[in-house]
């Protein structure tokens, strides 16, 4: 390093002093300082998945696809792989079909957007959303919430209003009420993202007639709903519910998914369902088509090598989500079922005074209270002392809620790693809560 520095972190965009841009690069920096503690900390999926990939002949799949399908000769579909490509995606159409077959949402390829993960579709969506700062317009997001949609509207300088999340997720009354002291104030909210289905971090879920009311209230209010639809895929088979954009008459809701879960992560593959209409002076257009126009100044297009290997994976599985996730479901469902049990066992003998957990049905996540601060400092003491890492909770919230709190996720590793970690945890927290 130099004496005197070239550059002032003052001078630069005040994101880069946010907390929630470096909560995942400390992560990664106490799994590295230790790396014989069992972790509980990445909702990565399990790495058995890749093992037998073969993304040479996935994409071969794909190439055989665009020959009998979509009637390119054989070595114009092989350069597909190797050329830029279009910004709104190659694989539109066998999206467009998962998500009829398997979701209930209907959408034509083009009101599809196929994005580098589901981190750019958010991004984009953000910026098409909200004009310039200080316009009036605010994020509503669930509290606590998933850093990468409130990193990118901390990214785009976009006004974030925190809603409470119970049990039954979003509190449709706090969202409510928060539209109206917007109003009040000469401000809206302009969009709100909510996942229904087992939200990171907390791992709540939205029962039925809630997401109808909160469909409701989008229309009433004026604004549109970006739905994560990450962990859906996890839910029981007896037990599905329909997403929030298979329920939406009234074109309220932008739905996000990725294949970093049913697929795999190193692919980078995420897509957004935008039919909202967006009119122009010569006719009108899909917010998705808005949005790759933005996508050509950002990522210019997704990888097409990386899309095609999607594709195939899709055509190997009968173009259908539920069938390529299937194997991956009960595997995280077991994963969950072990981490309770687990949880179940250490503490037979009763819970110490404080020390709770909820039981999620699906997802990858178990939030468990305690009866002191989840903080820096306690991680540090869990990790150097009883060799097993974790998440605060506290690195999700915009307003200190869930200071008590930890994440534990279930989806990286194998049962006989959860059972160990969770026995350390427990001699851990009953130390803590006798101290």
């Amino acid at each position: 390093m130099t004496a005197t520095p070239d550059l002032y972190v003052r001078d630069l965009h005040g994101s880069l002093q946010d907390p929630v841009l470096g909560s995942i690069g400390f992560l990664n920096e106490v799994m590295g300082r230790y790396p014989d503690a069992i972790s509980f900390a990445p909702g990565a999926p399990h790495p058995e998945f890749v093992r037998d990939l073969d993304t040479r002949v996935l994409a071969d799949r794909f190439v055989a696809h665009l020959v009998a399908d979509r009637g390119l000769d054989p070595a114009r579909a092989e350069r597909v792989l190797y050329e830029y490509g279009p910004a709104q995606g190659l694989i539109n159409g066998l999206v467009a079909q998962a998500l009829s077959g398997d979701q209930g949402i209907h959408a034509d390829p083009r009101e599809i957007i196929i994005t580098v993960g589901a981190q750019e579709a958010l991004l984009l969506t953000l910026r098409a959303l909200f004009r310039h700062p200080g316009g009036g317009d605010v994020l509503a997001v669930v509290d606590p919430c998933y850093v990468g949609i409130t990193g990118a509207a901390r990214l785009l300088d976009i006004p974030v209003v925190p809603i409470r999340e119970g049990a039954a997720g979003l509190d449709i009354d706090d969202l409510a009420a928060r539209c109206g002291e917007a109003r009040r104030e000469g401000r809206r909210v302009r969009a709100c993202y909510v996942a229904p289905d087992f939200s990171n971090p907390s791992g709540a879920r939205m029962p039925l007639g809630p997401r109808h009311r909160l469909l409701d209230l989008a229309a009433r209010e004026d604004l549109l709903l970006i739905e994560d639809n990450a962990y859906g895929f996890t839910a029981p088979e007896d037990d599905t519910l329909p997403g929030l954009k298979a329920l939406d008459t009234r074109r309220r809701v932008i739905h996000v998914g990725t294949f970093a879960k049913v697929g795999f992560p190193g692919a980078r593959v995420g897509y957004a369902v935008a039919d909202q209409r967006v009119g122009h002076p010569d006719g009108e257009r899909s917010l998705a088509e808005e949005l790759a126009d933005l996508k050509t100044m950002v990522t210019v297009n997704t990888a097409p090598l990386a899309q095609a290997v999607v594709g195939g994976l899709l055509l190997d599985h009968g173009r259908s989500l539920t069938a390529l996730a299937r194997r991956k479901a009960e595997r995280y469902r077991r994963n969950l079922d072990c981490l309770l049990g687990a949880l179940d066992r250490h503490f037979a003998d009763g819970l110490p005074p404080g020390i709770a957990w909820h039981r999620p049905a699906g997802g990858f996540f178990v939030r468990v209270d305690l009866p002191v601060p989840a903080d820096i400092s306690l991680l540090e003491v869990s990790a150097a002392e009883y060799g097993v890492l974790w998440t605060p909770m506290s690195q999700f919230s915009l307003t200190g809620r869930g200071d008590r709190q930890l994440r534990l996720s279930c989806s990286y590793l194998d049962p006989d790693r959860i059972e160990t970690g969770v026995r350390r945890l427990a001699a851990f927290l009953r130390k803590e809560a006798a101290a």
